[in-house]
């Protein structure tokens, strides 16, 4: 078992308490995976992700995508019989391209900084999803961006109530970016981190059992011996990072990188993103805007209460493909 002491820190406290320390599913990445509809799949080439859930075979390439910001010579120069600013349109980018596009910042001579950053979609209404689902408001480019952002992560976090309504399996090892991974001195796959302050989870499960890289469990020190017990001798690393039943964000981050894990990757769901946000923890915010109106009272991508003072985000860049934004927003 991995303790984290507190310690003091800039950003703001909080903890992720028994009665909101479900991640939630609406509107999460992984809950797009869902249903015979889903656009992620079995792909040789990694165009969609297949890490965690059950889903139907699928393929996305990115035939139309451009960079919209920041302005470089190539989106300001015309294509062919373009008008300027077409620069980049019709040409489909590489997995390599995506990769440079969305790589973690340079670590300084100080030593390992995490980064924490959320990947999430939203339709122009605000909408994280659709009839439960977000796979309705996704699309095959959206999909590739999630599974090269997996790929970049040194961890992936995400609530408990995702990973059992869902089926989180084990992170699995992309031949794509193996190279890349080793370069960056990362394990061949992510690893999972699951917040729960219940433990509510079951443990035979592959994720626990026979994952390539051990599955963390983060849940705060007074936790029930007994689930302690269950999840360590299923295989899992449990890390306490928190005084009560529930998780500390800020503790949760810096026993994360305390492990070595300082790329962090969340995938939600609204829940743990809202008390991520409400932390003050989360630097970087991966925003798909899909082109879509859904109206009703869909979830938003954030839940939980509301911070006092609305945290600033500056937009780090932007690409487009079929009307969806590809968008970064980086803490301010």
């Amino acid at each position: 078992m991995y303790v984290l002491k507190r310690t003091e820190s800039n950003r703001g406290g909080g903890t992720i308490s028994a009665t909101s320390r479900s991640a939630g599913t609406c509107g999460s990445r992984a809950h797009r995976d869902s249903g015979p509809g889903s656009v992620m799949g079995p792909v040789p080439d990694g165009a969609g992700e297949e890490d965690t859930v059950h889903h139907a075979t699928g393929r996305g390439t990115l035939h139309g995508m451009r960079r919209l910001f920041p302005v470089t010579d190539e989106t300001a120069a015309p294509a062919p019989g373009g008008a300027p600013g077409e620069g980049a349109a019709g040409r489909e980018w590489s997995l390599a391209e995506l990769a440079a596009a969305y790589a973690y910042p340079e670590q300084g001579s100080g030593g390992p900084v995490s980064w924490l950053r959320a990947n999430m979609v939203s339709t122009l209404d605000g909408a994280a999803q659709h009839d439960g689902r977000s796979q309705p408001i996704s699309s095959a480019t959206d999909m590739r961006i999630f599974g090269t952002l997996r790929a970049l992560a040194d961890v992936v976090v995400v609530g408990a109530e995702t990973v059992r309504r869902e089926g989180y399996r084990p992170a699995r090892a992309r031949a794509d970016f193996a190279a890349l991974r080793e370069a960056a001195g990362q394990t061949p796959a992510p690893a999972i981190a699951v917040v729960t302050a219940s433990l509510d989870l079951d443990f035979s499960l592959p994720l626990f059992t026979s994952p390539l890289v051990p599955t963390l469990v983060l849940t705060g020190a007074s936790a029930a011996p007994d689930r302690l017990a269950t999840a360590e001798k299923s295989g899992a690393r449990v890390v306490i990072a928190g005084d009560g039943i529930g998780v500390d964000p800020v503790r949760a981050v810096q026993a994360l990188a305390g492990l070595g894990h300082t790329r962090l990757l969340t995938e939600g769901g609204p829940r743990l993103l809202g008390q991520l946000v409400a932390a003050g923890v989360l630097d970087e915010l991966c925003l798909t805007v899909s082109p879509m109106l859904t109206a009703g009272d869909a979830q938003r991508i954030a839940g939980g209460p509301a911070v006092t003072v609305p945290h600033r985000f500056t937009l780090l860049s932007m690409l487009e493909e079929d009307g969806f934004l590809f968008t970064r927003y980086g803490r301010s």
